[in-house]
């Protein structure tokens, strides 16, 4: 039996809830990510992953790079059709509609976890 191609999860930073998130839990899910959105209703969590892109996404992003140990070590807006370089050190993305980091104070140095 395959694995569901996403999970559901919480976004938590200093034990305060940022948002619901879904992850991908298998590599056909981290490959099609965002492709064909216009919006984004809920973050998504890809991981692995060092690096994204917004080919095929019509709307901007807000992108979070994660390392080992869920510090943000670096932030990004990408805009539609897009291709971010990679984050060597990153073993996580977070990406989500444009304006949620800033409402969440998410930014480099933040812990983020992942439960769920």
């Amino acid at each position: 039996m395959a694995r569901a191609p996403l999970r559901d999860a919480w976004l938590v930073s200093d034990g305060r809830v940022l948002a619901s998130a879904s992850v991908t839990a298998t590599r056909a899910a981290r490959r099609r990510g965002l492709v064909g959105a216009r919006e984004v209703p809920v973050p998504l969590v890809l991981e692995p992953c060092r690096w994204v892109h917004s080919v095929g996404v019509r709307c901007t992003l807000d992108v979070a790079y994660l390392d080992g140990d869920g510090a943000v070590i670096k932030v990004q807006r990408l805009a539609p059709w897009r291709v971010a370089l990679p984050v060597p050190r990153a073993v996580r993305v977070v990406e989500a509609a444009a304006g949620s980091f800033e409402r969440w104070g998410l930014r480099t140095g933040v812990r983020v976890e992942v439960r769920g």
